[in-house]
Formats: structure tokens, sequence, C-alpha cells
């Protein structure tokens, strides 16, 4: 399935599964409803783009901060070319404590490679989680990037446009 086509209905319905579901025993018939779906077509094409890797994942989202992990840091790794990016990548995306794990392009100034976005309970767990990562790893050229303030966090929503509940309130579904 590359570059889908979607019906009006079925953006409706894209839409507002990226938001909160209904408080409702039959949330997928209720968004079904109001996007002008049956309740299995709405399954059957989520299904469908969850087969195909366009959903990654259906689930609730922690705030981490609630849940007792109010710290993070980026971490900005210098892999040298003779390294196996992917396998050094694959060390540090398997650890629970990352959330985030990118490979971009250095810069004449700024030699960084790879990019790890680490939580943890406090300071001192991301500071750990580094240098342990470095040691499993071998990568010892890195900055650990701590955060001092979230200025935006969201996920990217499509067919916003689309949402009944939101397209004609200003709201962005949160």
């Amino acid at each position: 399935m590359s570059n889908p086509t979607f019906s009006q209905a079925q953006k409706r319905a894209l839409a507002m599964v990226q938001a909160d579901l209904p408080d409702s025993a039959t949330p997928f018939a209720d968004i079904a409803a109001q996007a002008g779906l049956g309740e299995d077509e709405v399954l059957e094409l989520l299904r469908g783009l969850k087969t195909a890797g366009v959903i990654r994942r259906f689930g609730a989202t922690l705030r981490h901060q609630k849940a007792g992990y109010g710290h993070n840091a980026m971490v900005a790794w210098y892999v040298e070319a003779d390294k196996d990016m992917d396998q050094v990548a694959k060390v540090m995306a398997d650890r629970p404590e990352i959330s985030h794990c990118y490979h971009r392009k250095d810069c004449l100034d700024w030699p960084y490679n790879l990019y790890t976005m680490i939580h943890g309970q406090n300071p001192g767990d991301c500071l750990r989680l580094a240098r342990e990562l470095a040691v499993a790893t071998g990568v010892d050229q890195y900055d650990v990037l701590e955060s001092v303030r979230e200025l935006k966090k969201t996920s990217m929503r499509y067919f916003e446009d689309q949402n009944p509940q939101t397209a004609h309130s200003g709201q962005s579904g949160k």
C-alpha cells in the first residue's frame, strides 16, 4: 500500500482515531457513525493500514512526567565511519529508556550523526544510561543535552480538517 488514497469518510475516521477515542463501549462504531462508514469498514481500514505499516501502533499514550519519569536528555553521538551505524543504533534503540533514535548527517562544526532521547526518573539516570551506551557501543564521543523546559510536544495529526469533532471549533484534537 504505497501512497494510499482515502475517501472523505475514511479521512474523517482517520482524523477521529488520532484524537481521544470516545468514552464508550463501542468507540469504533461511534467513530464509524460520525464518519459515515460502517464499523467493519473502519476496523478493516485500520487493520489494512497497520498491516501496511502506515499505522505504526495503536494504543494509549502515557504522560511520562506524571508516571515518575520527569527527566530526559537528548544525546548527540559521533559514530565514526568505521563503525556499523545500524548495529550501534540497534543497541541504543533496544533500550526501553530510549524513545527516539535518529541517524542524521553531520555538519562541519557539529560532528554528531546519531541522536537519542533518553528518559529517566532523575538527571543521574540519563547520564548513567549515556555512559552505559558509550561502553556498550564503543562510541565515546557524545554530548548530553539535558532538557531545560518543554516548549511544545505534540504528535502530528493528519486530516484534522475532516474531524467533525474539531473542524469547526478551532481545536486541533487535544
